[in-house]
């Protein structure tokens, strides 16, 4: 055999050597575009379900990611695949998710600052109500994101009509945020994506591509700043709210420097002049202040805080950690903003962060598993005649709602509902907290009315056997309740507030989420924050 055949013989055989894997490669990305790819992108970096890279499954140990795949996961939209993919499939899923895509995904300063389009005519409209809201109180809009089609719908709260609607990015995030005088609003997509909207004049002012795969974004109390949290690349994004400019990427890594971390969820806390961060891979809280005259951050070892001898840091957009034991997955800002109530997943028990003093106060018992995001809070007359503040959170895995006194941390109440629920809210000038059990197979279909001052359920609102009823939000003057019929040929129910009572359907296609503009800029204690 000559030098050439010898070398052709060998190639031949590690070709055919590599044939099963190449073969067993291809079988699973068929599966992986058959089955997850819809949700999760087809490269994996996130869509409507989270990015699937071994730096986004760092607290998922792979056997668990198989019962996932099996079984579906509380309180997201991941299905259950047993029903069509068998143990092998599922295990060829998971060591497919935990491998490196190659080339690694890049999205930085470059890639953010050229993805920003703004529209000088839209920024250039004038500051007061438009005809196109066709003389609607700006104040009393709902802003109502429909993923059934990808469009927002605008309604106006007091005629109960809609008077817009537009196409929206891909996989909006539910929560909108607003400027503090209500005119425009921010969207935050899955896939990164930073829309500003006007309001008054019913146009697209700018937008950017902040992340690939992004939590969520919030808005400054005094309207300058927009900053974003990501999963994908692990950073916060810092925004000039003017015209969604790139002001600085803060790369999210622990107090060491050593691991990065997704984020869990970012919020204004706007009497503190500041951002809240929660670190999703790392046991931290970050304070980002957006005041120009906020004290300088020590990092490091420090010989003198009161000469400033050691090595600090400008104030002002420079994180200032709270380092804690558990991560903090969801978290709840109490009404003075003094602290924060968070909880994890990997935890039944919940904690108490005081955000000035850096450090956990207080242990909340909290069974199952609260989403403390979608917690409100309101005034509550105990046994003894005392009004006291009480927070109260539904509950993603299990059939109850805890109501926490906010004075001494404990619970006040565990109210029995139908079943796990992710979604609360009310009003001041309602008597009633309504909440679903969207989470339950048999139950998804009814909203109940708790009634805040007996602790107890007083009502139910039905919807079809098999249809999803969840989300409600109030009018401004907390008149009527919005609902959403939860289904691609859906609507919103009109409910009176008093009588409880349906009395009007708006169509939309899968409404997951409506917002009012005035109970969000106001902080009413009948919405989360």
């Amino acid at each position: 055999m000559t030098r050439r055949q010898s070398l052709a013989a060998i190639a031949l055989v590690a070709a055919l050597a590599g044939t099963p894997a190449l073969v067993a490669a291809a079988g699973v990305q068929a599966l992986y575009r058959e089955h997850c790819g819809a949700c999760h992108g087809e490269s994996r970096l996130g869509g409507i379900g989270p990015a699937l890279l071994p730096e986004n499954l760092e607290r998922l140990r792979k056997a668990d990611a198989v019962k996932v795949i099996r079984e579906g996961r509380v309180a997201t939209q991941m299905p259950a695949f047993g029903d069509k993919l068998n143990a092998d499939e599922a295990q060829q899923l998971a060591e497919w998710i935990y491998s490196k895509v190659s080339p690694a995904p890049v999205w930085g300063e470059a890639e953010i600052r050229n993805s920003q389009v703004v529209d000088a005519q839209a920024a250039a409209q004038p500051a007061r109500p438009g005809l196109g809201l066709k003389g609607a109180d700006p104040l009393n809009l709902f802003i109502v994101v429909e993923t059934g089609d990808h469009h927002v719908s605008i309604l106006d709260g007091d005629r109960l009509e809609r008077v817009h609607r537009f196409p929206s990015r891909y996989a909006l995030h539910g929560g909108p945020k607003f400027s503090p005088d209500g005119r425009f609003v921010y969207f935050a997509s899955r896939d990164g994506w930073i829309t500003k909207y006007d309001l008054y004049n019913l146009v697209v002012v700018a937008e950017i591509r902040a992340g690939l795969n992004t939590r969520n974004a919030a808005v400054s109390g005094d309207g300058k700043w927009v900053m974003v949290g990501n999963y994908l690349p692990h950073s916060l994004v810092l925004l000039d709210a003017k015209d969604l400019s790139l002001v600085k990427v803060i790369p999210t890594l622990d107090a060491a420097g050593a691991r990065t971390s997704r984020v869990s969820a970012v919020y204004d806390a706007a009497p503190r002049k500041s951002f809240i961060a929660a670190l999703k891979d790392v046991p931290e809280v970050w304070e980002i202040s957006y005041d120009p005259d906020a004290e300088p951050v020590a990092e490091g070892l420090v010989h003198d805080y009161q000469y400033k001898e050691g090595h600090f840091k400008p104030g002002m957009f420079t994180p200032r950690r709270t380092l804690l034991q558990d991560h903090l997955d969801d978290f709840f800002f109490t009404q003075s903003y003094l602290e924060i109530l968070g909880s994890s997943r990997s935890t039944p028990k919940g904690q108490v962060i005081f955000l000035d003093g850096r450090k956990k106060i207080a242990d909340l018992d909290l069974p199952g598993m609260p989403h403390l995001g979608s917690g409100i809070t309101w005034k509550w007359t105990d046994p003894a005649g005392r009004e006291r503040t009480v927070m109260a959170s539904p509950n993603l895995n299990e059939g109850l709602v805890t109501v926490i006194d906010l004075g001494s941390y404990q619970n006040v109440r565990q109210i029995r509902t139908l079943g796990p629920g992710f979604f609360m809210r009310s009003h001041e000038n309602s008597r009633y907290a309504f909440t679903d059990s969207m989470m339950s197979p048999q139950h998804k279909n009814t909203l109940q009315v708790i009634d805040k001052q007996s602790l107890e359920v007083v009502a139910e609102i039905k919807a079809q056997a098999g249809q999803t009823l969840a989300h409600v939000e109030f009018t401004r003057d907390g008149r009527y309740a919005l609902a959403s019929l939860w289904e691609m040929d859906g609507a919103l129910l009109v409910i009176d507030a008093q009588t409880l009572k349906e009395v009007k359907r708006i169509p939309a296609s899968k409404p997951v989420g409506k917002y009012n503009v005035w109970n969000k800029i106001s902080r009413s204690e009948g919405t989360s924050h």
